[in-house]
């Protein structure tokens, strides 16, 4: 009996800390760039640029659009065939990076599509 009630304890506990983990989920809004530009790829036109500059080490990067902040993303695979997206990435933020759990595109802003074009 207290070995089933052991494990049930277990369970619970770890069922409560996936729980908790959902919870500090975290969805920015943003543009993927890569590292070496930063905030300058932050539009569509930029898609190129960004390709170009991944191929040659750069990492992807979210550009938030709250305060133009870099957010890193330690899985670089969720990002694979975004660049220059506007996106919603959904994930665990520790710092300034983030583990992208899911990534929707939205429909580019009037605003930033053409700012970008300026860029």
């Amino acid at each position: 009996m207290k070995k089933l009630l052991s494990v049930l304890s277990l369970f619970a506990f770890v069922f409560l800390m996936v729980g908790v983990s959902a919870a500090n989920a975290e969805t920015v809004k943003g543009w993927v760039s890569d590292s070496k530009c930063g905030a300058k790829g932050a539009s569509a036109s930029h898609a190129d640029c960004t390709k170009k500059c991944e191929d040659a080490g750069a990492k992807l990067v979210i550009v938030n659009d709250k305060d133009k902040s870099i957010v890193n993303v330690d899985n670089q695979d969720a990002l694979k065939g975004h660049e220059g997206h506007y996106v919603a990435v959904t994930g665990a933020v520790s710092g300034d990076s983030m583990h992208v759990d899911n990534v929707k595109m939205l429909k580019q802003p009037k605003a930033a599509t053409q700012m970008g074009e300026h860029m």
